[in-house]
């Protein structure tokens, strides 16, 4: 891990804006879309401090800022850990998500008292950044519950969700020169080393 970025992103396209073409994609994807701009629902089963927690972990892993995104990442995880779904694959010995995100925020307020003496979120920025970086490497402040919740699990746990996220938001569609959803129309240039007339950076976007 590295330093936490505290500039707003300004995107390598500035004259692009994926959503100029909302209007070719089907009804379905333009709300699915639509959805990730807000306004978001209320919480669904994070607590207040949960969601504060997973805020500020957001901002570190993504070195974002912006208040709107923090909140579509952390409105993903609120979804993703109240939905009923199975995980799918789940190494050995990691608990269920739910459990691993919820009681790991737990932990990681026990270890910044033991390390620091105070509440993880009552740290300072670097103070919470070394924290994430202790867990990366599992090398936390040594505390029973990380018997319970596996520490370098609920790292990974945290980056793939909130990374996934993160890239899921149009605004960082826009940024990167992604042009969105394929369906109904697909790439047909590709092949040719070529991009799309609707693509960043072609016809000077």
């Amino acid at each position: 891990m590295t330093g936490k970025k505290t500039d707003t992103a300004a995107g390598r396209y500035p004259g692009y804006d994926v959503l100029e073409r909302m209007d070719e994609w089907d009804s379905h994807t333009r709300e699915i879309v639509r959805e990730r701009l807000g306004p978001f629902p209320n919480r669904r089963i994070l607590t207040e401090r949960e969601w504060a927690y997973l805020s500020i972990i957001a901002g570190h892993l993504v070195y974002d800022n912006r208040a709107d995104i923090i909140e579509w990442i952390v409105s993903h995880c609120d979804r993703k850990l109240a939905d009923e779904t199975g995980e799918g694959e789940r190494k050995k010995g990691v608990p269920p998500e739910k459990f691993l995100i919820r009681e790991g925020l737990k932990a990681m307020d026990h270890a910044a008292q033991l390390s620091y003496g105070s509440e993880f979120g009552a740290l300072d920025i670097n103070q919470q950044f070394q924290m994430l970086a202790d867990l990366q490497m599992g090398k936390a402040a040594h505390i029973p519950q990380w018997s319970m919740v596996p520490q370098k699990a609920l790292f990974n746990k945290l980056v793939s969700e909130m990374v996934s996220a993160y890239y899921s938001h149009p605004t960082i569609w826009s940024e990167i020169g992604y042009g969105g959803p394929m369906y109904p129309q697909i790439y047909v240039r590709i092949e040719e080393g070529l991009t799309e007339p609707w693509e960043a950076g072609a016809n000077g976007k």
